[in-house]
């Protein structure tokens, strides 16, 4: 398992919010450079940063600041927020970013995105699918979980073939530290056995990481409030 430390940011700022609210923002004092370096001297050789503005927005905000961050990173960074046109992921992949995010894009069209996964790679990109589980299936939310789009994860993991990573978030669960959705990620190994799945939402123990029968796990306010150590969740990953 990959362990992605999470560094959200708003206005060049780390923040957390509290299940997608922009009126739940938590401020940290450390820089994003300061928490890159912290992240990689944890063992972290991954980093999931999210433009928090540019995912508000539907356009890059904070792109300049993540170039910046991922020419001078000793680890690598999957970035997500903001992703709407082919030229916003090719400067990101010009400046060092190692995989992006596509969220709501992905869900409202995916002919534009199976054909950046074309161009740039399978590996080079990752369908973000927010979920809320109702009567046990999981369906799609979109526009920072504003929308729903009326499509469970199964529908739309249909539409991409030759896609590889995936990461799927419990919007019920994400920054409440109750605990991972076992249930669901389990449910995806089965029905995507091809795809490498990075559980989002709700980690709160190393515990919540044994658990998990996915390939990544990103972790956010967790480690920010020092209720896991990232050296520990990475020695456990690479256990």
């Amino acid at each position: 398992m990959i362990i992605y430390p999470a560094m959200d940011l708003i206005g060049g700022r780390v923040v957390r919010l509290k299940q997608g609210r922009f009126d739940e923002v938590t401020h940290y004092s450390a820089t994003p450079a300061d928490a890159l370096r912290h992240f990689a001297e944890a063992g972290a050789e991954w980093a999931h940063v999210v433009d928090l503005d540019g995912a508000q927005s539907g356009r890059p905000i904070q792109h300049d600041l993540i170039a910046d961050l991922a020419g001078s990173a000793s680890l690598r960074l999957q970035v997500a927020g903001g992703f709407r046109e082919r030229q916003h992921l090719a400067r990101m992949f010009d400046a060092g970013v190692a995989r992006i995010v596509v969220g709501s894009l992905a869900v409202k069209d995916p002919e534009t995105v199976r054909g950046w996964i074309s161009e740039f790679g399978a590996e080079s990109i990752a369908l973000s699918l927010d979920v809320r589980v109702v009567d046990g299936t999981p369906f799609v939310a979109s526009d920072a979980w504003i929308q729903d789009s009326g499509q469970s994860l199964w529908d739309v993991a249909s539409q991409y073939a030759g896609a590889r990573h995936f990461l799927v978030t419990d919007i019920g669960r994400d920054g409440m530290l109750e605990g991972t959705n076992v249930a669901l990620y389990e449910e995806i190994a089965r029905r995507l056995p091809g795809a490498a799945i990075q559980a989002s939402g709700g980690v709160s123990s190393m515990a919540d990481l044994a658990r998990l029968p996915t390939d990544g796990a990103i972790i956010g306010r967790a480690l920010w409030e020092g209720q896991i150590s990232l050296q520990e969740a990475v020695g456990l990953a690479r256990a």
